[in-house]
């Protein structure tokens, strides 16, 4: 038999520095105005690719908007639920 490898959890500066995204949920709430218009907002999309996001999420359940660290992701997720936007980091 293998033996298995535990592996340490992340330290904190791992998980701050870590690429992550910033994933959209399509929910029956918001319009793609108000999405696409905070996407603009809070996630310096330009029109176009906050309304393919918008689009995208619409289609297939979800769509990942922005990649970066948590540092960067963690303001611009919280903010877009405080809209009511459904986002989650992964």
């Amino acid at each position: 038999m293998k033996k298995q490898q535990l592996k340490s959890a992340p330290s904190v500066s791992e998980l701050l520095t870590s690429r992550m995204e910033l994933i959209l949920y399509n929910d029956d709430v918001n319009s793609f105005e108000f999405i696409i218009e905070s996407l603009i907002e809070i996630c310096d999309h330009n029109p176009e690719q906050a309304e393919q996001c918008a689009v995208t999420a619409h289609f297939k359940g979800k769509c990942c908007i922005k990649s970066g660290t948590l540092n960067e992701l963690s303001p611009m997720n919280n903010e877009l639920n405080s809209r009511g936007i459904s986002t989650v980091l992964a």
